[in-house]
Parts: C-alpha cells; structure tokens; sequence
C-alpha cells in the first residue's frame, strides 16, 4: 500500500506541475500563436493547433525532467 500512495502522490505532483506550466505559458504573450501553429478561422468561430507550441513545450519539458531524474539518481 505504501509504494501506491507513493505512486498517487508523484502522478498528482506531476498534474500539478503541468498545469501550473500551462496556466504561466498562457500568461507570455505570443506563445500557443508561434509560427508553425495551425489556425482555421470560420465565419462562426476558430481552431487553434498549436503543433509548434507543444513540440517546444515538450522538448523544454523533456530537458527538465531528465536533469530532475538525473539529480535524483546521484
């Protein structure tokens, strides 16, 4: 039981931290409207796929993530 309530609390942690990352990357100007993300305008309403948004955004995440794993590790 101990290993799982250690599980939930890193996947929480883990949600927490995502979201709070979103939440301060919609607060920067200009980021979710990169070049390279794909907009289709209609009369009725917009769609937004922020494909280079999220390929930055995973590499920036990638990058963190192994330093955090790597630091643990020692």
């Amino acid at each position: 039981m101990e290993e799982i309530g250690k599980t939930l609390i890193l996947v929480g942690a883990l949600i927490l931290l995502s979201g709070v990352t979103i939440w301060l990357l919609s607060k920067i100007p200009g980021v979710g409207h990169l070049p390279g993300d794909i907009v289709i305008q209609t009369g009725n309403g917009s769609c937004l796929f922020p494909i280079v948004t999220s390929l930055l955004l995973s590499i920036v995440l990638t990058i963190v993530l192994n330093l955090i794993i790597r630091l643990f590790n020692k």
